[in-house]
């Protein structure tokens, strides 16, 4: 008999994925200035940690907020008592606040129509729960969060359609990648219930134009199908062009007493905005009382800690705060993404011009063997073990093209990324990497040694599937 459930035993979490393969191979051999200093440095977490002293610095001001005490009084004991899966008014009404002023008070959001989440993950998922049975369809522009494999599909059995996009035209989303993707969903049966994006995009560091919002809100409004953008990125936003949400354009478009109103959802969190992925709050904001409702009542396998609710509502309404910390932070990544750049270019590599996120879309398509996702594995492993950086293969976010990966820059020092950017500098100038000619518009620096290659480092194998592209 049979002991263990289906899901228990399937291997369908994403965990033989290089995103996460390459993440245990960083914790095998991490980096640290003093303890090991030629370890593995990790560029493929996408965690903000340029602002920390701006978060310590508050919480030193205000101690008794800090120590769970109100007008001098502790209020430990009504926190640490049950709370319903609403979450705190204060709190919710400091979250939605937040949102409008990073969005420049464009939009408002009423605080009855959030549902509070332990993080974006929990978001994502529930609003799989609540809108697609098992074997419908969620259509994703590529490439993706390699994660979104595990979030959007492992428990709730939904599956993802790839909205092809490429570097012709930066990966911007085309109707007619909406519409091969949609006929592509069709043919194989399946069901299409929505489209989900990230703006900005999660791995490009790139805000959606208000062309592509446009297009993708009058698209699910001809196919009768739910729109849902994850905007966990909104605040990071450092150059123009400024972000613009899907909200705006609901509301400039006069769509609130259309049906899509109620099918178009917002995912938030305060994971990268503010650089707490520990504290776990996510959001759903929806238009759609039933979802709202399901959503709220599902949020009780997730729910964020009063505590947790408490210290941050005084922190949110501090407008002060506030105002001083999304300026400075912004200023941080601007800064932090331009020393990656430019120190990339000075080994005649580019990035795709992006303006947001926590991390760059690198292109090594000129360091490729062979023009192929195999070469793009081995390059991928080379730079972990050789030249001991963790970043994440493009091959793992559904890219479309070999060669192009993921790094992230403000998840260290700035010494730490120097030296990640010496590391990567002396890869290329080494007499091992043996490029190819790819036709890059963007790429002029092509290496052409033909120096023997060093023996690879890595023995074991990668349980990878080239075809999922395809799905």
């Amino acid at each position: 008999m049979k002991l263990l459930s289906d899901m228990a035993s399937c291997n369908s979490h994403g965990q033989d994925s290089s995103y996460f393969l390459g993440w245990q191979e960083y914790e095998k051999n991490p980096y640290d200035e003093i303890q090991n200093p030629k370890g593995i440095i990790q560029m493929g977490l996408a965690e903000n940690q340029l602002s920390f002293d701006l978060l310590e610095s508050w919480l030193a001001q205000n101690p008794d907020t800090a120590g769970f005490k109100r007008n001098g009084e502790s209020i430990f004991r009504e926190l640490a008592l049950f709370q319903d899966y609403h979450g705190l008014p204060d709190f919710k009404n400091a979250l939605v606040q937040f949102m409008s002023e990073i969005r420049g008070n464009k939009v408002t959001f009423n605080p009855n129509k959030l549902v509070l989440t332990a993080g974006a993950t929990s978001a994502n998922e529930t609003l799989m729960f609540c809108l697609a049975n098992p074997g419908d369809a969620f259509l994703l522009p590529t490439p993706y969060y390699p994660g979104f494999d595990r979030d959007l599909k492992w428990r709730t059995g939904a599956e993802i359609v790839p909205i092809q996009c490429t570097s012709s035209n930066g990966f911007r989303i085309t109707q007619s990648a909406l519409e091969e993707s949609y006929k592509l969903a069709k043919t194989r049966n399946l069901r299409v219930k929505g489209i989900l994006v990230t703006n900005p995009s999660n791995p490009l560091g790139t805000t959606l134009t208000r062309n592509e919002l446009e297009l993708l809100v009058s698209f699910v409004a001809e196919k009768g199908i739910h729109l849902i953008s994850d905007e966990i990125y909104s605040g990071t936003v450092f150059n123009s062009p400024k972000f613009v949400s899907v909200m705006e354009v609901l509301i400039e478009n006069n769509y609130m007493y259309t049906e899509v109103w109620d099918r178009v959802h917002i995912v938030y969190s305060l994971s990268k905005d503010l650089g707490l992925p520990g504290f776990r709050i996510g959001a759903i904001y929806s238009n759609d009382a039933v979802i709202v409702s399901a959503a709220t009542k599902m949020s009780s396998f997730g729910l964020i800690s009063s505590q947790t609710q408490y210290l941050l509502s005084a922190m949110l309404t501090d407008k002060k705060f506030t105002k001083k910390y999304i300026s400075e932070n912004q200023k941080r990544l601007k800064k932090r993404h331009a020393m990656l750049v430019k120190g990339l270019e000075s080994s005649g590599i580019s990035c795709l011009e992006s303006n947001a996120g926590l991390f760059c879309w690198v292109d090594m398509r000129h360091l490729l063997k062979t023009n192929t996702f195999e070469a793009e594995i081995e390059l991928w492993k080379k730079i972990v073990y050789e030249v001991r950086l963790n970043i994440s293969p493009g091959s793992s976010c559904h890219c479309t093209e070999p060669g192009w990966f993921r790094a992230c820059f403000a998840n260290m020092s700035e010494d730490t990324l120097n030296l990640a950017i010496q590391r990567i500098k002396s890869f290329v100038d080494s007499s091992d990497v043996i490029g190819i000619n790819v036709d890059q518009s963007n790429q002029t620096n092509q290496n052409t040694s033909t120096s023997p290659k060093k023996k690879l480092f890595a023995k074991w194998g990668f349980r990878l599937s080239f075809n999922d592209r395809e799905r």
